[in-house]
């Protein structure tokens, strides 16, 4: 008989098979292609697979942030900063998705500090002082 080490279970497809790792290569992968929704779906599997992860939960949240679903972006990155405070991109997604949800005040702090821990990125320091001049 040959080896099934592997194989799908009954009922279960390939893609249910898939590792955290190929999930989130294939969300990467999706995102790059601006398929942001598909992207999500994606990443949301990876992140029940490896719950906690830093790097999925970044992606995650970029992906609901550029579908336009801001309040799971925020909770994302809010997840991600619990996971690892010292993600500047965490504190810029978080900032850039309490602006879209009108939390300017509390986008601006963590705008601070996305600059303050990488004050070399011109994109978060345009953002802070576009958020100050408004």
């Amino acid at each position: 008989m040959p080896d099934l080490a592997g194989a799908a279970e009954p009922g279960e497809s390939a893609e249910e098979r898939e590792t955290a790792y190929e999930l989130l290569r294939r969300g990467h992968e999706l995102l790059r292609a601006r398929h942001n929704a598909q992207a999500a779906v994606v990443l949301e599997r990876a992140a029940r697979a490896e719950p906690g992860k830093g790097s999925i939960l970044e992606a995650l949240g970029r992906a609901y942030y550029d579908s336009g679903q801001h309040a799971r972006a925020a909770a994302t990155f809010e997840a991600l900063l619990e996971v690892d405070p010292s993600a500047c991109y965490g504190h810029f997604g978080l900032a850039l998705s309490l602006e879209r949800l009108g939390r300017r005040g509390e986008a601006r702090t963590h705008l601070r500090l996305a600059v303050a821990m990488n004050p070399e990125n011109a994109t978060y320091r345009r953002a802070l002082q576009r958020s100050e001049a408004g």
